[in-house]
């Protein structure tokens, strides 16, 4: 280590983004922040910062969270949790794609029930929940500009939970802990944007092995008859599959 020259090596710094997806009102939306600093002053982007020297990728993506959002987090053996789940998405790293210097961002993806309003802080001067249609929709003439890179970072974030939910239990992130079929229904319309039918998708998700299991309740909160009540099982993946309808 004596010969170790670090200064041979050109610096960069490390930055985490966070992809955080919530359903509100049967969307699919994506927290974006105001950026009030340079580069990109005004833009929406996605929550995140620069890495500190004494912490890890959680625990920045957890502060910067809570810094830019109000929202609150928590780390669990380095990694961050946004009330049901958290994973690593992606690394990004392309040469340009910070005006200031050498950035590489590590992406997270959260995925949780329908979150509070989120609340402007740190740098930020304002935070809303986005839907995504607005964000990623087909005409490129009508989305709404995103700041540095995160336009790609939140494609591959939706993509990567619109994948997911196909063949694993990833949908029941979006739910409360006890959920109606209905509801979960709901979510994956709202996830992959197209209609179900609801006899098709019961009778596939409640014949799915370890995907759901009754919880003993019903609820009336949906409207007319009493519905049955379900908590997620313990199914990682699904089997079948539930496949997502051709566009």
């Amino acid at each position: 280590m004596s010969r170790y020259d670090p200064s041979a090596f050109p610096p960069f710094a490390v930055t985490v983004d966070l992809v955080v997806l919530t359903v509100r009102e049967h969307e699919l939306c994506a927290l974006l922040v105001r950026r009030g600093e340079p580069p990109f002053q005004g833009y929406w982007a996605l929550p995140g910062g620069f890495v500190r020297p004494d912490e890890g990728l959680g625990e920045a993506a957890s502060r910067e969270l809570a810094e830019e959002t109000g929202l609150r987090a928590h780390t669990s053996g380095g990694q961050i949790a946004v009330g049901a789940h958290l994973e690593q998405l992606a690394t990004y790293g392309h040469p340009q794609r910070d005006p200031r210097m050498r950035v590489v961002s590590v992406a997270h993806l959260a995925l949780a029930p329908d979150l509070p309003t989120p609340k402007p802080g740190g740098d930020a001067r304002g935070a809303r929940w986005a839907p995504v249609r607005e964000l990623l929709g087909p005409a490129e003439a009508d989305r709404e500009p995103l700041a540095f890179d995160h336009a790609l970072i939140l494609a591959d974030g939706v993509e990567r939970a619109r994948s997911k939910i196909e063949y694993s239990a990833l949908a029941t992130a979006f739910c409360p802990e006890e959920f109606t079929v209905g509801e979960l229904r709901r979510v994956y319309e709202a996830v992959w944007g197209v209609a179900l039918d609801p006899r098709n998708f019961h009778r596939k998700v409640t014949g799915t092995p370890g995907f759901l299991v009754p919880s003993g309740g019903t609820t009336t909160r949906q409207g007319g008859r009493p519905a049955q009540l379900f908590a997620a099982g313990g199914a990682t993946v699904l089997n079948p599959p539930m496949l997502r309808p051709e566009s």
